[in-house]
């Protein structure tokens, strides 16, 4: 009987391959746990539409991915944090504080989990940060902090 495995099944394949197996395994064990469906015409055509409308969502969103990375490229965003005697900020300045800025200065939602620099901000001066937007897209966000 052939079977299109559902999820991935340990010395048999992964998900979306087709296999040919022996009729109780498939049926007591592959079908009746789950890990796949019998494979006949209606169900191959299901998972093919099902992979092709994955397939243009995800194109979809690496082309809206790519045109927030060419804004943010473009973009600059200024701070204002309240300094210490010493001339240097008090506290650091987070990456909640930098996606809040971003949807204000210039209307663009991210994810603070975007933001991958490991180095704080703490000094007064122009930064750049790098964003790890998903799907292998960087961008790099010019940041210009100032004292008050």
């Amino acid at each position: 009987m052939k079977v299109l495995l559902i999820k991935d099944v340990k010395s048999l394949g992964k998900a979306g391959e087709v296999k040919e197996v022996k009729d109780g395994y498939g049926k007591n064990f592959l079908i009746g746990k789950g890990f796949a469906k019998h494979a006949t015409p209606e169900i191959l055509a299901q998972h093919k539409a099902q992979e092709e409308q994955k397939a243009k969502e995800e194109a979809e969103e690496i082309a809206r991915l790519k045109a927030v990375a060419e804004q943010l490229d473009k973009s600059e965003i200024v701070l204002t944090k309240k300094l210490g005697q010493n001339g240097h900020l008090f506290g650091a300045i987070t990456k909640d504080e930098i996606a809040h800025a971003l949807k204000e200065q210039h209307n663009i939602e991210i994810d603070k989990k975007h933001i991958t620099d490991k180095v704080a901000i703490k000094t007064v001066g122009e930064h750049d940060l790098d964003l790890k937007l998903g799907h292998g897209i960087h961008a790099t966000l010019h940041v210009d902090v100032q004292g008050e």
